[in-house]
């Protein structure tokens, strides 16, 4: 499906050569791989750059792809470099890896899939007529909230936000979100950035339980108090458009089920059902294959889990 979004803008964009996708959080490769397996059409045009901060994920994905040197995809970084520029036309798919985003903007999509809601964050909560800042202390149990005076700017913010927040209700405040999407969109000359994740609206955050929307993992597990056991478990928190939108308006807001109708997941789900009829009986691999599509594809439309997911759109250029 990723594949096929990436066609059809790519196709928008009129079709150029090269086509970057900078997929932001790369991870180990496994979206990418699974994207290029896909044998998408703009693929004699693809320059796929995995940009991931972590040494060791990366040195991971070169068991999951092929990767070549950044010069190769990017081209030379100054006037200086010597050898293959890497822009000759049908020379795609190639694939490379970064710490960071390219230096130069390029033509094409930045995706970033559940990265947003595991940066850093502030997080305020109302009191009475005034703002607090809930911190982190040291105390004889071990790691604990401390609630401070909101600095006057935070207080502004939060006030701007969230007007009628009850006593006792709390927001992030995503300035690194906010960030992130500034330098995305600034890597891109003409293009756009593509954010997938769970989101809301400020207001909407503060009448929730706080710990609906700033959640821990361990082992794909709801896990505990974000405080517990400091670096066993994941900490995430659902990304609040309305402060995206003080960065950039995204042109585009919709549900994940959403985006993959509109890409054409009810075709292949129709034609993965056909699959597995015509082969059920058999039961060969290639039936539980259609078997497991439908499968997943019922999981990526659930309104209620993965379906939810909000598919983020900013234009550039």
């Amino acid at each position: 499906m990723v594949a096929r979004a990436l066609d059809a803008w790519w196709v928008e964009l009129g079709r150029p050569d090269p086509y970057f996708v900078i997929e932001a959080g790369a991870g180990t490769g496994t979206l990418a791989r699974d994207v290029l397996a896909a044998r998408p059409a703009c693929g004699h045009a693809l320059r796929y750059v995995l940009v991931e901060r972590s040494d060791s994920l990366r040195e991971r994905q070169a068991g999951r792809l092929p990767l070549e040197l950044p010069s190769l995809v990017l081209g030379p970084s100054g006037p200086d470099d010597e050898g293959d520029d890497g822009t000759r036309s049908g020379s795609g798919p190639l694939a490379t890896s970064l710490a960071g985003f390219p230096a130069q903007p390029v033509t094409g999509v930045v995706l970033a899939n559940e990265l947003l809601d595991n940066l850093p964050f502030l997080l305020v909560e109302r009191q009475g007529d005034k703002w607090a800042e809930v911190r982190v202390g040291w105390g004889p149990g071990g790691a604990e909230e401390v609630l401070v005076p909101a600095a006057p700017e935070l207080a502004a913010e939060a006030e701007r936000l969230v007007p009628a927040a009850a006593d006792g209700g709390r927001v992030p405040l995503q300035h690194e979100a906010g960030r992130w999407l500034r330098r995305a969109a600034s890597s891109i000359d003409r293009g756009r950035v593509v954010v997938v994740d769970y989101a809301d609206a400020s207001p909407s955050l503060a009448f929730r339980p706080w710990r609906d929307w700033l959640r821990t993992y361990r082992g794909h597990q709801r896990a505990g108090h974000p405080l517990d056991d400091p670096g066993s478990q994941d900490i995430t928190c659902e990304l609040a458009v309305d402060q995206l939108a003080r960065s950039r308006a995204p042109g585009s807001d919709r549900s994940q089920a959403e985006f993959l109708t509109a890409h054409g997941i009810g075709d292949l789900t129709a034609a993965a059902r056909s699959g597995w009829e015509a082969g059920a009986a058999r039961g060969d691999l290639a039936a539980l294959r259609h078997k497991s599509r439908i499968a997943e594809a019922a999981a990526l439309l659930d309104p209620t889990g993965l379906g939810a997911f909000r598919v983020l759109e900013w234009s550039v250029g």
